[in-house]
């Protein structure tokens, strides 16, 4: 167990309150669109047009949304700490708020990649995907997400940071959506392990809970690491 590394593993609830929209704040729907409609590879197969439009306006969404004080207070413990963020989210508010070291274990909405060879990746930043962008080998580009039925990213990365962590802050997540949710279980018995979240659904028994907002409690947990580091 490495002492000076705290992993957090966040999830939608972090984004909700800077204004990005889940499938599960709107009842499995987003902006009128059935979740197998447009997040599954037999989405894309019957209507790559319909998926690339919602991609696309949840990236301008994304645009326009803003880190909140949960998202800067924990790139502020990089002043002390090495922080590693496993995130679920694909937006890049950690990023954007300073964190250096995050793996989107669900993709990231500000890269495409070939529909045909996965290991083609490019750089999006806020830009829309059309019908007719091809990747370098000549197939049409698509969202560079992890769609139901396909394998998470950074797996095995996330593991061996949760192992090796002294502490563990997981924040605005329901714990519901596996494999990756299973991850919280793999911390060392002796770390630290705080859960930071309105809608958990199953709490391991040896983290402490919050049902806060996770811009009010996560900066008030930050500032007592960061008291503690230096006491």
């Amino acid at each position: 167990m490495d002492k000076n590394k705290i992993v957090i593993f966040s999830g939608a609830g972090i984004s909700a309150e800077s204004g990005l929209q889940t499938f599960r704040d709107s009842g499995g729907l987003w902006h009128n669109y059935k979740v197998s409609e447009v997040c599954t590879p037999e989405a894309w197969q019957d209507n790559p047009e319909r998926v690339l439009d919602f991609y696309n306006q949840r990236r301008r969404n994304v645009a326009d949304a803003e880190p909140n004080a949960a998202h800067r207070a924990i790139a502020e413990l990089e002043s002390q700490f090495q922080v590693v963020v496993i995130t679920q989210n694909i937006d890049d508010l950690h990023e954007r708020a300073g964190s250096t070291q995050v793996l989107h274990v669900h993709g990231e909405i500000t890269r495409a990649r070939s529909s045909e060879d996965p290991s083609l990746i490019y750089e999006l930043g806020y830009r829309d995907i059309k019908m007719g962008d091809l990747c370098d080998r000549g197939s049409q580009l698509r969202p560079h997400i992890v769609w139901f039925g396909e394998e998470v990213f950074e797996l095995e990365e996330s593991l061996y940071h949760i192992q090796s962590a002294s502490r563990v802050l997981v924040v605005g997540t329901s714990l519901s959506v596996f494999p990756v949710a299973a991850l919280v279980h793999e911390a060392p018995g002796e770390a630290e392990k705080v859960i930071v979240s309105l809608d958990v659904e199953a709490t391991p028994h040896d983290y402490q809970l919050y049902r806060e907002r996770a811009s009010e409690k996560v900066p008030q947990l930050v500032s007592q690491w960061l008291v503690d580091k230096n006491a």
